[in-house]
């Protein structure tokens, strides 16, 4: 009777399982692909730095796998998906942060859409919370918008100013106090970025 219930759960598990929406990406598929150094931050970066990013399906998720490597030692750095990958932007989705350690290598684990399906929609316009001294009290509407780009950026204008990069103040980070672009995906085409390889 223990093992009829244990299969009878295994079973109904395993066709819900089956029912669930997911992306298109096959579990086990896999894209590889580099970070360009930004414009804004070739001059007074180390010459030899440079980022790799490895997204894996995972069937219903993808994980997004950042390495960044020769970068300020000890400092934070924001990591966003980006409708292109250098100004204007277009839309923008912060992803998390990445923080170097004394050799100046970080790394950084996102889970979430990171395929063909990754999109940015407002239905409609809605009340939002202001929060920041930068918030919009309400949404732009818009039809679904693909965002295949990635971008990171000095979590703090400080610190890119202590590592000898301007200090200019962006709203690329969780309190919208961030720094310049650090690296992107510019090596791809605006229309085509490297999250789209991912089918």
């Amino acid at each position: 009777m223990k093992n009829t219930l244990v299969a009878l759960v295994l079973t109904a598990a395993t066709g819900l399982t089956g029912m669930a929406p997911r992306a298109n990406a096959a579990t086990g598929d896999s894209t590889t692909f580099s970070l360009k150094v930004s414009a804004g931050a070739a001059a007074c970066l180390a010459t030899n730095a440079s980022g790799r990013v490895t997204i894996s399906d995972l069937g219903p998720v993808q994980n997004m796998h950042v390495e960044v490597f020769n970068l300020p030692p000890k400092t934070e750095f924001a990591t966003f998906l980006l409708q292109v990958p250098k100004t204007p932007f277009g839309l923008a989705w912060y992803q998390g942060d990445i923080v170097t350690n004394a050799d100046g290598r970080g790394v950084g684990d996102f889970t979430g859409i990171f395929n063909k399906e990754t999109f940015i929609q407002a239905p409609g316009v809605a009340p939002a919370p202001a929060v920041f001294f930068d918030n919009a009290t309400s949404n732009p509407a818009t039809r679904p918008i693909q965002i295949y780009h990635l971008g990171i950026w000095f979590a703090d204008s400080t610190e890119a100013g202590n590592a000898g990069c301007p200090n200019t103040s962006t709203p690329f980070d969780g309190d919208h106090q961030a720094g310049i672009q650090v690296f992107n995906t510019s090596n791809f085409p605006d229309g085509h970025g490297p999250l789209l390889n991912l089918q």
